[in-house]
This record gives C-alpha cells, sequence and structure tokens, in this order.
C-alpha cells in the first residue's frame, strides 16, 4: 500500500528531508575531528620536533577549517554536516572571541611603547626610523639593528631629536623621551642579546625590557627547532622574575606566539598587552601577510589601554604599539 501524500506535497520534498540527514557523514566526522583538534592543542604535548609548539604558535588558524567544511555540508545539502559544524564553530569561538572582540580602552595614558623587529636586511632604515619617531612613542625598543655601518647610524640619528635618551647593545636598542639608568646587558643564552633598563617616567620607575629571543626554523628531519629560542625564554624569564621594581614592560621580538606554551616561564609572569586591550589578533609576522604574532609587548605591575600594530615598514616585521596607566 502506497503512503498517502499531504495535498500539495510534491513527493521529491518529502522524501529529500530525511536523506538530508543521512547525506554528509564524512564532513560530520571530520566537525568533529576538527573540535577535538581544536580544543586539545592549547594543552598538546610538544612530543616530537616540538609539533606541538609550532601547532600551538598556528592554533587560530585551526577557524579556516570552519568554512571549508561549511562549502561540503553546502555542496552535499546535508542537514546532518550543518548541525555537527556548529561544534568545531563553538570551539573556536570559546578560545577566540575574546581576542577579536575590541577591549581599547578611554582613559588616561601615562607611557606609549613601540617594539619594532628592524630586521638587519632593511633596505630603507631612514624612512623606517622616521615612522617610528613619528608614531608619537614615549619609548622605542629596536631589535636586529645592524651593528654598524649607515644602518646602525641611521636610527641613531633619525631618533635622537625627539628621544634623547637612549641605549644600543648586541643589535638590540631602547630610545626613550624619559631618563634611562641601570641600563644593563641581559644573558639570553648564546648570546645577550636583550637589554634591561630603568625608565623614569613622571609617574615613577619603570623596568624595560628588550628582547630577540633566538630564531625558529622548520627543519627537514628535526621538525620544529625551538632549543635554543627555549633556553633563552628561560633566561628572560628568570630575570624578569628576579626584578624588584613593581612596573615590568617587556617588548621585542619572541619568535613565538603567547598560545605557545614554550613560552610560558615567561607569559605566565606577564599579561599580553594585545590581549588584554587589543582589537584582533594583531599578527605581526611576515609583514606582507602577517600570519602569526611573535612580536609583543608584555606587561606586569601596569594597566594596558589599547594594543596595535603600525603600518609596514622595510623590514619584514610589522610594529606593535601599546598605550599604558601606570
Amino acid at each position: 500500500m502506497s503512503r498517502s501524500v499531504p495535498r500539495g506535497m510534491d513527493p521529491r520534498v518529502r522524501d529529500a528531508n530525511p536523506r538530508m540527514w543521512r547525506r554528509g557523514r564524512v564532513t560530520a566526522v571530520a566537525s568533529l575531528l576538527l573540535a577535538v583538534l581544536t580544543a586539545s592543542l592549547p594543552y598538546a604535548p610538544r612530543g616530537w620536533g616540538n609539533l606541538g609548539s609550532l601547532a600551538q604558535t598556528l592554533l587560530p588558524w585551526t577557524g579556516l577549517g570552519v568554512p571549508v567544511l561549511l562549502g561540503c555540508a553546502l555542496l552535499r545539502r546535508s542537514a546532518l554536516a550543518a548541525a555537527a559544524l556548529m561544534v568545531p564553530a563553538l570551539v573556536w569561538c570559546a578560545l577566540f572571541a575574546g581576542d577579536l572582540a575590541d577591549k581599547r580602552a578611554p582613559g588616561p595614558v601615562d607611557l606609549t611603547v613601540v617594539s619594532h623587529n628592524v630586521s638587519e636586511t632593511n633596505t630603507a632604515p631612514e624612512r623606517t626610523a622616521r615612522a617610528l619617531a613619528a608614531s608619537g612613542a614615549d619609548v622605542v625598543a629596536l631589535q636586529e639593528m645592524p651593528r654598524s655601518g649607515e644602518g646602525s647610524r641611521s636610527y641613531r640619528r633619525e631618533l635622537a631629536d625627539r628621544y634623547p635618551y637612549a641605549t644600543v647593545m648586541e643589535g638590540v636598542g631602547l630610545w626613550s623621551r624619559f631618563p634611562l639608568r641601570d641600563v644593563a646587558p641581559v644573558e639570553i643564552l648564546p648570546w645577550p642579546r636583550a637589554l634591561r633598563a630603568t625608565v623614569g617616567t613622571p609617574q615613577g620607575p619603570v623596568a624595560v625590557y628588550v628582547a630577540h629571543l633566538a630564531s625558529v626554523r622548520v627543519l627537514p628531519g628535526a621538525g620544529f627547532a625551538t632549543r635554543t629560542r627555549d633556553e633563552s625564554v628561560a633566561a628572560l624569564a628568570a630575570a624578569v622574575r628576579a626584578e624588584r621594581l613593581p612596573r615590568v614592560v617587556v617588548a621585542g621580538d619572541l619568535n613565538g606566539a603567547v598560545e605557545d606554551t614554550a613560552l610560558e616561564p615567561l607569559t605566565g609572569q606577564l599579561r599580553s598587552a594585545q590581549g588584554e586591550a587589543g582589537a584582533g589578533f594583531g599578527l605581526s609576522w611576515p609583514a606582507a601577510f602577517p600570519a602569526v604574532r611573535i612580536d609583543h609587548i608584555l606587561v606586569r605591575g601596569v594597566t594596558a589601554r589599547s594594543a596595535w600594530t603600525l603600518p609596514r615598514t622595510g623590514s619584514d616585521h610589522l610594529p606593535v604599539a601599546a598605550s599604558l596607566r601606570l
């Protein structure tokens, strides 16, 4: 006996509805796996080749899987796949919706900091220095400065008028509108590519660290090579832990994202100005198409009012900036 069809209803529509919940099972399973992957990566062990560290650095990009799987669900006209896709979307939003929100706050600002890896291969150091001077920052922290030659002289010359106080050590430099004292190198193995100085602001002293941690590489057969970077993180974290001043700012190229658990010895003591008062992820590298944020301004004992990236200079990094309430 044939089933009756409600008057005016196309039998093809009636038969299609159950199939919408049977189609797209592969896409549905892929969605659930993406959700599990996204939720577990923040706790992933580093494992062979530090692949956990690499995955954590790229963690926000797992969100790209959602529109890809949505396209598959629409192509298959699968209600099952569309429903399953809500799970990774919700997981991603739980992890990163706060980063996308605009957390910039109005109010008085006592100190504005700019940090920039200017790149040793920068062919326009004068233009870069002028852009940094025009940023309106009170303090400028530079990394990967040329140790000699015209490039080095360009930064010193172009920043001198606005910033009467300056110090440069081992490719890192600090320029300030306020007096600097107690300037000293910080030994981050295997070379002292960091310095520490007390900035004498009108609101009181602030310990400012400028650091360029060791580079990381993805190497065949070795995976994500981070051993030297991790050693320099530990050394810098020890210096910050021993800091006696209550107000601390760490600015520099850390060659890692704050999601990377390898940076926890440092990020566990400090807050990210971008995470606290930014709008979006503030991706800083590579400058042509920023994919990760490895340039940071981290704080302790101060309040970040806002954080942002500056326009591209002649470097392969974007400058990062933060305004602070002391």
